[in-house]
């Protein structure tokens, strides 16, 4: 029950007529269906707490949810990860594995950087979508599985497939439903509700005294152009708030940086009108431990 309020669809950080609005709104009524969904987006834009917001929003929220990076493991251990092993089926199998498939049966997984997947285990993969069931290295028994999946990547898959390296079958079963996450330099309006969120979350967490930003460095965050999307807004309000002071200024490391960046021109408005909110929002968290309190997994855990 925490987790599903958690990571509820509400929750995600946001200013009224963020771009993001349209995206959850699509994502809340998917979640409702068992369908494949495939989240889009760059690296850093919050595709594994969208895919977290799904699970918990469907039927399924009481079953489990499990993450696989493919990118992040070698092809050759991969297909163990995902699929699982008997005893003995390769040099240092000492034991039996469950695999990625088996761990979220009743819930929901969610393969981040599919595009990233070696066209052997696509089939694979294509496969178990339409079998339902899985057979462990080693082993000649097939198992069934019930499981929902949530893919994501910042590939362009449909170029991949007109290029032939990502499946075609593949990517209709897995792209039932496609959301596309913008970059945050798409959504500046939503920039100084998310620092300040990280923010009091950083002061909470650590005892910090630091609660603000000054009108000086809200202007530079919400200029700067964010390659690595919430992920460096992250870093850059953690790097920030180790300073002494009781407000991040224009003069903090490494907001100092992004003002020599390239960047594009803030809107006043969107300055004012989120300095306002951001005011409100730092004040409500550090008197309380809700609604916009983050856990501690929420920053260091989830792959924005």
């Amino acid at each position: 029950a925490q987790a599903r309020n958690t990571f509820d669809f509400d929750r995600i950080v946001r200013a009224p007529g963020s771009p993001l609005d349209a995206v959850c709104e699509m994502a809340q009524r998917v979640a409702r269906h068992d369908l494949s969904v495939l989240v889009l987006g760059e690296s850093g834009t919050g595709k594994e707490l969208m895919a977290r917001a799904i699970h918990y929003a469907s039927p399924r929220h009481a079953g489990p949810f499990v993450v696989e990076n493919c990118a992040a493991i070698p092809d050759t251990l991969l297909e163990s990860e995902l699929f699982g092993h008997e005893r003995g089926a390769f040099t240092g199998a000492q034991t039996m594995r469950r695999g990625r498939f088996e761990q979220a049966d009743g819930g929901t997984l969610f393969l981040d950087e599919i595009g990233d997947m070696e066209q052997s285990l696509q089939a694979k993969l294509l496969k178990l979508l339409e079998e339902r069931t899985v057979r462990r290295l080693g082993s000649v028994r097939e198992q069934r599985v019930n499981v929902r999946i949530v893919a994501a990547t910042h590939r362009p898959l449909d170029q991949l497939v007109r290029e032939g390296r990502f499946r075609a079958d593949l990517y209709y079963r897995l792209n039932v439903v496609s959301l596309t996450l913008p970059p945050l330099r798409e959504r500046r309006e939503d920039i100084p509700l998310l620092a300040g969120h990280f923010l009091a979350s950083i002061a909470a967490r650590y005892g910090k005294d630091i609660t603000a930003f000054s009108a000086e460095a809200l202007a530079l965050l919400v200029q700067y152009d964010w390659p690595g999307n919430v992920r460096e807004l992250v870093n850059v309000v953690e790097q920030a708030s180790s300073s002494r002071s009781t407000a991040i200024t224009a003069s903090s490391s490494p907001v100092t940086f992004i003002s020599t960046a390239n960047s594009s021109p803030p809107s006043r408005a969107i300055v004012s009108q989120s300095r306002s909110r951001l005011d409100m929002r730092c004040a409500s968290s550090l008197r309380s431990a809700s609604p916009y309190s983050c856990p501690r997994e929420s920053l260091t855990s989830l792959n924005w």
